[in-house]
């Protein structure tokens, strides 16, 4: 389980130790996985470490078999998310966008996927409206996000014969860190309040997790929440047009600026950066 720090990665730690699994934590922010592993039901452990660095993620799926044994479920879910125009957006901050969201979902894939060939387990991809929609303003987020949604498609393809599962999970607004300091930026502040009134509701992180577990139990192909975003898949193709057209009305109005890394994770996700620099 990826990205458990906080917000809906702990809940769906949480939820998952509650139903009765050991999970395994990995992740940037050491000391508040090792809180939440601390404080699971279930004998869970934490390993500090970077899910962008295959080598050092390919380590600690040696290690949680050895402690653990392999994996059952897999859960990418770890995340960083930006805001603003493209034009004059900082590239750093881009970049780590896609590397956090769709090559570390990579990385996690590669590193876990002998665990789930040998218990016929289920991989899941923590996706999002932006894997479907049009929206302006967010294009690292939605580019990472459609990419790990293609990622989840071509994997669950491949290994079909073998009897691995894998899951693509639709979210919309949750109530995280990443979200409450995203609502202070105006640019995200006003992108939500232009969305349709069902749009713009943000659920529990602890609602979405049990949602969540409840598709891993039934290896659910898809889980959508709210169900409403089902509907969204059959008028995708169409989204662009409408959308570009509302965005040439409603983004002149304001002078928008990037919002950087978001939340906790986003800043933990900076630090990483700094120190490579």
């Amino acid at each position: 389980m990826t990205g458990a720090a906080r917000g809906l990665g702990e809940a769906v730690a949480r939820e998952l130790a509650v139903r009765g699994a050991q999970v395994a934590l990995p992740g940037l922010e050491e000391d508040p996985l090792a809180r939440v592993a601390g404080d699971l039901p279930t004998a869970s452990q934490h390993w500090h470490v970077d899910v962008t660095d295959h080598e050092a993620v390919a380590r600690v799926a040696e290690e949680v078999r050895h402690r653990l044994g392999p994996a059952s479920v897999v859960v990418a879910n770890a995340g960083v998310a930006e805001g603003g125009p493209f034009v004059g957006s900082d590239p750093d901050s881009w970049r780590r966008v896609v590397e956090v969201n769709l090559v570390g979902s990579a990385v996690t894939a590669r590193a876990f996927l002998p665990h789930l060939l040998d218990t016929h387990g289920l991989f899941l991809q923590i996706a999002s409206l932006a894997s479907i929609g049009a929206a302006p303003m967010m294009s690292a987020y939605r580019a990472s996000k459609a990419g790990v949604e293609a990622l989840a498609h071509s994997l669950r393809a491949e290994l079909a014969p073998r009897k691995v599962g894998v899951g693509i999970a639709y979210l919309n607004w949750i109530d995280t860190d990443m979200v409450r300091e995203a609502d202070q930026h105006l640019v995200l502040r006003q992108l939500r309040a232009r969305m349709p009134r069902p749009a713009r509701k943000v659920y529990s992180a602890e609602y979405i997790a049990r949602r969540l577990v409840t598709a891993v139990e039934r290896r659910a192909p898809s889980v959508y929440v709210p169900r409403w975003l089902r509907s969204v898949q059959a008028v995708r193709a169409g989204l662009p047009g409408p959308v570009a057209l509302l965005a040439r009305r409603e983004l002149t109005r304001s002078e928008f600026t990037a919002t950087g890394l978001l939340g906790a994770g986003g800043r933990a996700a900076e630090t990483i950066d700094q120190s490579r620099a």
